[in-house]
């Protein structure tokens, strides 16, 4: 079969309809998702709403949104192709490499939520302890992680829907953001929680039906071969005595004894601290998650657990059969392995689906990879917009910015963003830098700003000089030894010998640990800063939105065609006044708020506080529990003096787990958010009912009933938890004059 038939597995019409259909599908959901809430829950969007969701989001719903943030396209693609290419020690390298850093971003959460509970974005941290030149400083790095991040998830969707359709690269590249544009603009990071619970499900559904055909059909499927874990095994073992795995032990798949998956394991820790800890995405998540009961430290954690075997699953189920199917006559490339070509592109996973399932694989890998992408560019969107709002706006342009103005910041942002980096990620694609180049290069250029940012919320004595130059002179060191090496060793510097393993290893290291040797040295020469932490809860401060929630309340009161317009607490509003106008009292979301007694507040403050509190000790001594569990506990017995081939009986246990282990998944990121949720839900659709049947005066009077259920008051109450002084209550009067 040619190379240019092996590329195309669906015709170009194919990739246009999935593109355009799927996306408007999730874009009129989303926005449908969004309105019932702003209906029937109050959820009101002001910037402090659009940004963080009202702090308000329970531990299921951001496992499934950490998941899915965490599911780039590279997370499906690269974990496939390399386990082709390196064995199953590179799927294992992948998962480990970035599951790390959730488990420790945990940690980071828990401290957010103590020491700085009103906070918008991790560069509100900066400013306040060191000011505007090492907040500018964090604000490069923050954009330059976000505007990488994206540009590797457009190169890798693009290519993909390229290769398995032939779908022009410009049409889809600038046809997939539409959608996800509108349902962002439109309900802000909440959408992007209730997108991202909605891709994680098809993600999940797509890699159980591979698991399902390869290794669960209890007999030999006359077309595969495959059918049960020992078809697959026996398949796999002869796989790598026709094509062995340079790098490995006798050249078996089954193995972690491998050189290049040992070198990608390293890249891929020291790389990914980098683009979770300074993507403001993952802080959205964190921030926008309740403190209540310790919300926020078991949303990661479940997150955690429940991402850690899609990699796995993937390698395990697609990389993995692909090489066991490459001896098919059905395979696109037979008789020939893949190409390096090939492989890099992504074609792995496209192969593997098409020879598996047919027509049907192509399909499913699409809407896969198209989920991942409006997932995570909805995150990246929120992300940017955020700092772009509260790190730049309101600091260096307008710092007396109302909440209407932040909100339209925010939209602009998200637009110029999105465009301005779906040409970049076009360019890079006709200069043959794919995704897997910019995965690996990300660490070089960024990670030499995490440890500075963690010090920041954790280290009292780090000084200015400190948190401002190390960052950057690690990162020069870093390119420099990037570029030398490649020139040292392979005598030339281009995109190919950059990309070799040598050169990235090198580069992502120096960068990470570049700031262990400078932070110190920098403070032996300045000094102690004896920073003290309870600033940032005095002075990062939330958004005076109450004008704001006042006005759209008063719209989505007129929405419901109900009579209740005035507010209880008006003393104007005697019996008989009401009884004659035949309006009903009620009172608004700032009043009811207020009304809650200070000592109640602060009891539960308390308590959220303790909770925290213990937590975060957990939290502290868990991530170093699985930094030694995931980095040399599990891996480095099973890579060994000689190293492990794996047995059948290994083997199978190994596939039992995965499948068990993907429906712990499906239950978190899928059941989970609808078990926790089941009362809104149940809100939201008796408000639908009454609408339908012409009864809105019973869901006016349920809100009436019931204001602690709707969202606006949620956020209110939160807000008055944190605030020194009670919120004044404003006079819907004055807000209709």
């Amino acid at each position: 079969m040619s190379s240019q038939t092996a590329t195309r597995l669906l015709e170009p019409k194919d990739g246009y309809a999935i593109v355009v259909g799927f996306s408007a599908f999730f874009c009129i959901s989303m926005i449908f998702a969004s309105f019932c809430l702003k209906k029937y829950k109050k959820e009101v969007m002001t910037s402090e709403n659009f940004a963080t969701a009202g702090r308000s989001i329970g531990k299921f719903l951001s496992a499934s949104s950490v998941v899915s943030s965490w599911t780039w396209a590279s997370t499906l693609l690269t974990s496939s192709a390399l386990t082709y290419q390196n064995g199953i020690g590179s799927a294992y390298a992948y998962a480990a490499g970035a599951a790390l850093q959730l488990v420790c971003f945990a940690a980071l959460a828990v401290a957010v939520k103590i020491r700085a509970p009103n906070l918008h974005t991790y560069l509100e941290l900066v400013r306040v302890r060191y000011g505007k030149i090492t907040h500018i400083v964090f604000i490069v790095y923050a954009l330059m992680t976000n505007i990488l991040v994206t540009v590797m998830l457009v190169t890798g969707v693009i290519d993909s829907i390229n290769v398995i359709s032939g779908a022009n690269i410009v049409g889809v590249a600038f046809l997939l953001p539409l959608g996800i544009l509108c349902y962002t603009f439109y309900g802000g990071l909440k959408s992007t929680f209730l997108g991202d619970m909605s891709h994680t499900i098809i993600v999940v559904i797509v890699i159980l039906m591979f698991l399902f055909k390869s290794y669960c059909m209890g007999s030999k499927d006359s077309e595969t071969g495959l059918g049960t874990p020992t078809l697959v095994y026996e398949a796999l073992r002869k796989a790598s005595k026709i094509n062995p795995v340079a790098g490995n032990r006798d050249g078996e798949v089954l193995t972690f004894h491998s050189k290049p998956s040992f070198i990608f394991f390293v890249i891929n820790i020291a790389g990914n601290f980098g683009t979770v800890f300074l993507d403001q995405g993952y802080w959205n998540k964190a921030i926008s998650t309740s403190s209540e009961n310790g919300q926020v430290f078991y949303g990661y954690y479940l997150g955690f657990v429940a991402w850690m075997v899609i990699p796995l699953a993937m390698g395990t189920g697609a990389g993995l059969i692909c090489k066991a199917l490459e001896l098919s006559p059905k395979f696109p490339t037979y008789p020939n392995p893949m190409s390096s070509d090939q492989i890099s592109a992504g074609f792995v996973v496209p192969f593997m689906a098409q020879t598996l399932l047919g027509k049907n694989g192509a399909y499913a890998v699409m809407i896969m990879l198209i989920s991942c992408f409006s997932s995570a560019l909805s995150g990246e969107l929120v992300a940017v917009s955020s700092v772009c709002a509260y790190d730049i706006y309101k600091v260096y342009v307008n710092p007396k910015a109302t909440g209407k103005q932040l909100i339209n910041v925010t939209h602009l942002a998200c637009i110029v963003f999105c465009f301005l980096l779906i040409c970049f990620g076009i360019g890079l694609h006709y200069g043959d830098v794919g995704m897997g180049w910019i995965y690996e290069f990300m660490g070089v250029i960024i990670s030499s700003c995490v440890l500075p940012a963690v010090l920041v919320l954790f280290w009292k004595d780090m000084n200015i000089y400190a948190a401002t130059i190390s960052p950057i002179i690690s990162t020069c060191l870093a390119i420099i030894g990037w570029m030398c090496s490649a020139k040292g060793l392979y005598k030339s510097v281009n995109v190919n010998t950059l990309f070799y393993d040598n050169p990235m290893l090198i580069g992502n290291v120096i960068c990470l640990l570049g700031p262990l040797v400078f932070i110190p040295i920098f403070q032996i020469i300045f000094g102690k800063q004896d920073f003290n932490f309870k600033i940032f809860e005095t002075d990062i401060k939330r958004d005076d939105d109450d004008e704001e929630i006042m006005k759209a309340e008063l719209e989505i009161v007129k929405s419901n065609k109900s009579k209740v317009i005035v507010d209880a607490n008006e003393e104007t509003n005697s019996d008989e006044d009401l009884e004659k106008k035949n309006l009903q009292p009620i009172n608004s979301v700032i009043s009811y708020a207020k009304d809650i007694p200070r000592e109640t507040l602060d009891k539960k403050k308390e308590e959220n506080m303790m909770m925290l509190k213990k937590l975060s000790k957990i939290a502290n001594w868990a991530s170093l529990f699985f930094c030694l569990a995931l980095c040399i506990v599990w891996p480095m017995p099973m890579y060994g003096i000689k190293g492990y081939i794996w047995s059948r009986e290994f083997f199978t246990g190994w596939v039992v787990v995965i499948i068990i282990w993907m429906f712990i998944s499906s239950f978190i990121v899928v059941f989970g958010p609808l078990y926790e949720g089941r009362r809104s839900i149940w809100f939201v659709l008796k408000g639908v009912y009454w609408d339908l049947t012409g009864q809105s005066e019973r869901l006016s009077q349920y809100q009436i009933d019931h204001p602690e259920e709707l969202l606006s008051v949620q956020s209110q109450v939160d807000k008055r938890m944190y605030e020194k002084e009670e919120v004044d209550n404003t006079n819907i009067d004055t807000i209709m004059e």
